[in-house]
Formats: C-alpha cells, sequence, structure tokens
C-alpha cells in the first residue's frame, strides 16, 4: 500500500562503542599527511647511513627499510590512480 508520505532513509549508524570518535562527529583518516610522512621518511632513512657505523649491518638495515617504504608508497599511488576504474 502506497502512502503519500516521504519516508527518510535511516542514515548508517555508528556505534561510539566500535569508533570512540562517532561521539564528535568525525571519523576519518588523514590520506595526504599520510602519503608526505612515508616520503620523509624514507628519505631520513637513507640520510641515516651517513652516520659513523661500527659495520654495514646498521646500513643494510636503512637501505631495507627504505626500499619497502617506498614500494608501498607507489604501491599506494597505483592504486589510487586506478581506483575508478574498480
Amino acid at each position: 500500500m502506497a502512502t503519500k508520505a516521504v519516508e527518510k532513509r535511516q542514515k548508517a549508524e555508528v556505534d561510539p562503542r566500535d569508533e570512540p570518535s562517532a561521539e564528535w562527529g568525525w571519523h576519518g583518516s588523514f590520506p595526504k599527511a599520510t602519503r608526505i610522512a612515508g616520503w620523509f621518511s624514507a628519505i631520513v632513512l637513507f640520510l641515516m647511513i651517513y652516520n659513523n657505523h661500527e659495520n654495514d649491518t646498521e646500513n643494510v638495515w636503512l637501505i631495507g627499510l627504505g626500499v619497502g617504504l617506498i614500494i608501498l608508497l607507489l604501491i599506494d599511488l597505483k592504486r589510487r590512480r586506478t581506483a575508478w576504474r574498480r
């Protein structure tokens, strides 16, 4: 049976126990700041190579972590560029 009254769609309620920030109305992220911090961290890791190290073990870890971080940032860049195709 059809009615003339307009029914409002119920919006999805977020339980404050699941996401505490829902009480004050925001529960998002900082995607641009996260990417900037990622690139900054990768650069700092590579700059830390020029330090007084006893052996090259530290350099292997710094290079490995820096390259790993850059790979993750490039994957994120590709995912953002092709997100509209999904």
